[in-house]
């Protein structure tokens, strides 16, 4: 997978994905790549406005690209079964999710509208139920594939924080989002392992961007102060990548025939915040098998979310 660029995307002509936070960032450059390679794409946002300027960029580059606008906040659970029952209704399978939307360290702590903290809330719950709804049309999908985004973030002193999920005793930004991160991961791992379990079919992995140039960073806390204007200006070239080159691992994990039953990817360069595409570390808490069981459980009473079979043959 040396120097993997978008010229090594298979053809996906006949397969229809979706891409969760397609607006912009990590999530347009996605939708962009499998676009020209062929895919029907479906992007989603919470913002009509900008879920039109996304679908002109793509057809500014590929005119008869075969794409749709769908509004899904995840954030909302409303929402998300919204989305999926249009879908549903839209579609009779789909080939590729990926869960790529997200939030990153609002500087207080915010819930979503069923009351969960933000960053856990939208970044994880929300596709946990999403991926749940969309499951019977993955099934019946070809080769189908679930990518989850994580981070680096998730192998910085993450944790599942059973205790206090939703950040309700002492809220710290960056733990929080290390957090859902983390569940991310840890959910990509547990999915691969019910679906084997289960017979439902999936290739279910995950990836990451690394140190990415996105709106996701410009946008978050003390975005304006001086440090970061002048980290901005003279650490950040050093560091990170364009967004585009943030999506590789993605659509390696989505694309590629190499990519692997729960793999994660991500840049191989300077401490995993740039380069080419390859295997990325995966922090220990993230393979613990029965933190993953637990946090399934947990997820299902929070979100009511329903997953057809219960057959755990791996658990121990």
């Amino acid at each position: 997978m040396a120097n993997w660029t978008t010229a090594d995307i298979p053809n996906q002509t006949g397969r229809l994905a979706v891409v969760t936070g397609a607006t912009g960032g990590l999530g347009l450059e996605t939708a962009l790549a499998l676009a020209g390679a062929g895919a029907e794409v479906v992007l989603t946002g919470r913002n009509e406005q900008k879920g039109q300027l996304a679908l002109a960029t793509i057809r500014k580059r590929y005119p008869d690209a075969p794409i749709r606008y769908m509004t899904l906040d995840l954030a909302n659970l409303a929402s998300v079964r919204q989305f999926a029952e249009q879908f549903g209704n839209a579609h009779a399978s789909l080939d590729l999710l990926i869960n790529n939307a997200g939030v990153m360290t609002p500087p207080k702590r915010q819930t979503t509208s069923d009351g969960f903290e933000l960053q856990f809330g939208t970044n994880y719950l929300g596709h946990f139920v999403l991926t749940e709804r969309l499951l019977p049309l993955l099934r019946v999908g070809r080769a189908p594939r679930v990518v989850n985004l994580s981070s680096i973030a998730h192998k910085n002193g993450a944790a599942i924080h059973f205790d206090d999920l939703q950040w309700q005793r002492s809220y710290r930004p960056w733990a929080a989002y290390g957090q859902s991160k983390l569940a991310m991961l840890m959910f990509a791992f547990e999915l691969q392992r019910r679906s084997d379990a289960n017979g439902w079919g999936l290739l279910s992995n995950a990836a990451h961007p690394g140190y990415a140039r996105t709106d996701l960073i410009a946008n978050g806390p003390g975005a304006d102060s001086l440090l970061q204007i002048l980290s901005r200006m003279t650490f950040e070239p050093l560091v990170s990548q364009s967004a585009a080159e943030g999506a590789l691992p993605t659509l390696f994990a989505a694309t590629s025939l190499a990519a692997k039953p729960a793999g994660y990817y991500g840049p191989t360069g300077f401490f995993e915040l740039k380069g080419p595409p390859g295997d990325a570390q995966v922090a220990r808490p993230a393979l613990d098998k029965a933190a993953a069981a637990r946090l399934w459980d947990i997820s299902e009473a929070l979100t009511h979310a329903r997953w057809p079979g219960t057959t755990m043959e791996h658990a121990t």
